[in-house]
């Protein structure tokens, strides 16, 4: 279990909930003329919903159940657009390919992903340049500075930095070196969207509005520093 994945640490907290429950309400149900095997099934049908969940469908019923209700938040959903347009912003700004975006674990569900929203580029080949490694890093860890920046803290981002230490440990590297590296891919990002502001920004009011990804482009064109043009 790895704690920058709350949603799959949710559903396994509801398990211990629900067998302290079923414990519990195995001796108050015959007190209140309630069958002991009716809140006892109830119970065994959540933690074996919950644990296959968790451990063979990824968390992603857990992830369209948690997301449908946080999603009713206004606050919420800037937070995710926000994330996905630093993802966005760095990897054009690094001449990687986006394919699509989504910013909800139901459009994410639709297109095949586990996530609660992400932006879609073409992954990394096998026997890449450290150089084309490096902007990869920087666009995995480019939605948590977007966080960082806008919020001061960031709240997503788990799947992210599993994919680049999981990349990064496959590539033969170190455990100090994959922490170096993270923190630089980080500090990369980070100074491409200040560098990028405006262009980040009209990126996020882009998103929200679900327009397409080669219009989404055009306005990063638009805005982006003169520096890179």
């Amino acid at each position: 279990m790895n704690s920058d994945n709350p949603t799959q640490q949710i559903s396994l907290n509801l398990v211990a909930i629900c067998i302290f429950g079923m414990t519990i309400s195995s001796l108050v149900a015959p007190l209140i003329n309630i069958p002991s095997t009716l809140p006892i099934a109830i119970v065994a049908a959540i933690i074996v919903g919950a644990t296959v969940d968790n451990f063979f469908l990824k968390s992603t019923v857990a992830t369209l159940v948690l997301d449908a209700i946080a999603g009713t938040k206004a606050e919420y959903r800037q937070r995710i657009v926000h994330h996905e347009a630093g993802h966005f912003l760095v990897a054009y700004l690094l001449g990687i390919p986006i394919t699509g975006y989504t910013l909800s674990a139901w459009e994410s569900f639709r297109q095949g992903q586990s996530a609660q929203g992400g932006v879609m580029f073409a992954p990394p080949q096998a026997n890449i340049s450290a150089q084309l490694l490096q902007h990869y890093c920087t666009v995995w860890m480019a939605g948590i500075a977007a966080e960082k920046l806008v919020y001061d803290r960031s709240q997503g981002g788990g799947e992210d930095r599993q994919k680049l230490r999981g990349v990064l440990f496959v590539a033969g590297k170190q455990q100090q070196e994959i922490v170096k590296q993270e923190n630089l891919a980080t500090l990369q990002a980070k100074n491409l969207i200040q560098t990028n502001w405006e262009a980040y920004q009209a990126l996020v009011t882009a998103m929200l509005d679900r327009t397409p990804v080669a219009d989404c482009c055009t306005r990063i064109d638009r805005l982006k520093s003169p520096d890179l043009n």
